[in-house]
């Protein structure tokens, strides 16, 4: 079965007609549930984290032993991708179910409770609230510049402040790369509870210990390994310098993108990681933060496992997108290759097969139907996921959909289990075999006689492509083709 095509004007609709049944349920709802009556949610975003995971086999340093224990736990999704490689289109997209292709949120700068689809959709918490449980949360969740009270009925630091500061370094840069913003790395001498993440985990911790009336959709969003990478100097201790892999790079991987695909690597990001001989040093700082978040994840795991809600609540943990460490000689995120879009999602609790794996590739678009019915409750009809739910009982069911990950107004990329195809809104295109192929290095897009493969994947295109809304607040995006743009 191929996509489906929606009508904006039906589509709008649809919002409507769910986001009003849901009030209306909410009001319907009394305060009296017990957290005994329906299971609870602990829902734990880490930013900007790719496969450099123990379980996902992504880096061969790596030291992640709490996101290993949780994966042990439940089941891993091994090829799980964002609908967006950017932090404020991939979350809105989640927490609302509705692709970016479908409402114009695609770029940072856009706040997306300003849009015309999405200012009156009910997010995920808010659908919870509707079902009777207390949203609550702590940490980045949305993008920091545009949180949404409307979302939960406590948030900390505050509902406009969603994490608090963290500690700097007196002087910057640390890696000796001028003007470089927040693209900067190196140990602090700071203790661990000096650290914003460590702040939201020690009052999502307190949560836990709380007799609720009713069940809970309890919300803890880790900041690390978000640029800056300043963490504490014992997380990288964890990684001498001088044992430090490096990823595999080609030096002639560009050479068979096309200019629009060219157009979104990170500017001079990596000859400038080159010239100041730091490649090494960044490798080793987003290894120590990952470290450093893992660190806050077991400290929930712990608070939760000795908590009266340890067996009946659901664990769902993902991260927003991938990121590049010098593949395909790109820094950042923001592209549609492998490395910006592959995440990290993982989801255990009552029921949930124990260590399983599951290689179906699957969005992070499907939490919102899945988390929905595993808790009881339905799923607005517009919802653009799928529920993952059959996977969870059984990771080697038969799964025949693929991703769809979108870069910017009509540039899309469409993941199967074996294949990666990208089309970008000029029409040039980008075809790779993962069996043969898993870094990316050789674009088979030109070969007629895999034409049938990409014309496979490519009816999974999105037919529409919404325009940019609201505008963004810096303006729209440069042209296509124009190599060095970033964001």
């Amino acid at each position: 079965m191929g996509r489906r095509h929606v009508s904006r004007r039906l589509f709008l609709r649809r919002v409507g007609e769910g986001f009003a049944a849901a009030a209306t349920t909410r009001l319907a709802m009394c305060d009296t549930r017990s957290s005994a009556d329906q299971p609870n949610v602990l829902f734990i975003c880490i930013d900007d984290l790719n496969d450099w995971v123990g379980c996902l086999g992504g880096h061969p340093d790596v030291k992640t032993p709490n996101l290993d224990r949780l994966a042990s736990r439940g089941v891993l999704f091994t090829q799980a991708y964002c609908a967006s490689p950017v932090c404020n289109s991939s979350r809105a997209s989640l927490m609302t179910g509705i692709r970016p292709s479908t409402s114009g949120v695609y770029m940072n700068t856009q706040p997306w409770r300003s849009n015309s689809l999405l200012r009156d959709v009910a997010t995920l918490p808010q659908h919870f609230m509707a079902g009777g449980y207390t949203a609550l949360g702590a940490g980045k969740i949305y993008q920091d510049s545009f949180p949404d009270p409307p979302s939960w009925e406590e948030y900390w630091p505050s509902q406009l402040i969603n994490r608090p500061d963290d500690p700097m370094p007196p002087v910057r840069p640390l890696n000796g790369i001028p003007y470089t913003g927040e693209f900067d790395w190196g140990p602090i001498d700071v203790e661990d509870e000096e650290m914003g993440d460590w702040q939201v985990t020690d009052w999502v911790i307190e949560q836990l210990r709380r007799d609720f009336r009713r069940p809970f959709f309890l919300a803890c969003g880790i900041y690390r390994p978000h640029l800056p990478w300043y963490v504490p100097r014992k997380y990288f201790d964890l990684y001498p310098i001088d044992k430090v892999t490096l990823p595999e790079v080609c030096e002639e991987d560009l050479d068979d993108i096309p200019p629009a695909g060219r157009s979104f690597v990170g500017g001079q990001d990596h000859a400038n990681v080159l010239r100041y001989d730091q490649w090494r040093f960044a490798v080793q700082a987003y290894l120590a933060s990952i470290s450093f978040a893992d660190t806050c994840v077991g400290r929930l795991l712990d608070a939760l496992d000795q908590s009266p809600y340890r067996d009946g609540t659901f664990i769902i943990l993902w991260s927003d997108q991938g990121w590049h460490l010098g593949e395909k000689l790109h820094w950042r995120k923001f592209a549609l290759w492998e490395e910006a879009t592959h995440n990290v999602l993982m989801m255990a609790g009552p029921g949930i097969v124990p260590g399983g794996r599951c290689k179906a590739p699957v969005s992070l678009l499907d939490i919102y139907p899945t988390v929905t019915d595993l808790c009881g409750l339905s799923s607005p009809k517009y919802l653009e996921g799928r529920n993952l739910k059959d996977l969870l009982k059984n990771p080697g069911v038969q799964w025949q959909w693929p991703v769809v990950t979108t870069h910017r107004k009509g540039n899309h990329s469409v993941r199967s289990e074996r294949w990666r195809y990208t089309r970008y809104a000029d029409g040039s295109e980008e075809l790779y075999d993962h069996t043969e192929d898993p870094m990316e290095w050789t674009n088979l897009a030109s070969r007629s006689d895999l034409s049938d493969i990409k014309s496979d994947l490519a009816r999974w295109v999105p037919e529409y492509d919404a325009p940019y809304d609201p505008v963004p607040e810096r303006g729209l995006p440069p042209e296509i083709g124009k190599v060095g743009i970033l964001e």
